[in-house]
């Protein structure tokens, strides 16, 4: 008598390959939520840059129209705080008097969004927590608060 043989996998090996897929699943997750805070803390960091940039180019070209001082405001909004789809950092005039060329737009609430919160301060949101910038228009200063929440992180 012929004897049919199937070959399948057994049971054994099907849980163990369960397992080792869960066991991946485990390291490699949490690696993946940490790489996209830390790219949004490098996209805050370069949002500051730039802003800080434009903050100059400004001051620069006022000094050559003969006017020594620091532009006024970064952007023209001047009530309704704390609301999205504002135009940050951007005046809308033709490019004479714009911090950035192209605006940030507010995102209120939501992680990787600025937003403006007053007359000259805004914010940045990383992991549900929001680090406070303000604008100091006497010196040109674009700054957070030293060890605040992600300040250091932001600013280097």
């Amino acid at each position: 008598m012929l004897h049919s043989s199937k070959s399948a996998f057994t049971m054994i090996e099907l849980v163990f390959v369960i397992v080792v897929l869960g066991i991946l699943a485990a390291v490699a997750i949490p690696r993946l939520a940490v790489t996209r805070d830390d790219a949004m803390i490098v996209k805050g960091r370069s949002d500051v840059s730039a802003i800080r940039s434009g903050i100059s180019l400004q001051r620069s070209r006022m000094m050559l129209e003969g006017n020594n001082a620091f532009p006024t405001n970064l952007d023209a909004i001047d009530d309704n705080y704390g609301n999205s789809n504002q135009r940050l950092f951007n005046i809308a005039d033709g490019n004479t008097s714009n911090i950035l060329e192209y605006p940030i737009f507010s995102q209120a609430n939501r992680d990787g969004g600025w937003v403006k919160t007053g007359a000259n301060a805004y914010a940045f949101r990383v992991n549900g927590v929001a680090t406070a910038f303000t604008y100091t228009n006497t010196n040109g200063l674009f700054s957070c608060t030293t060890g605040n929440a992600n300040c250091d992180d932001l600013t280097r």
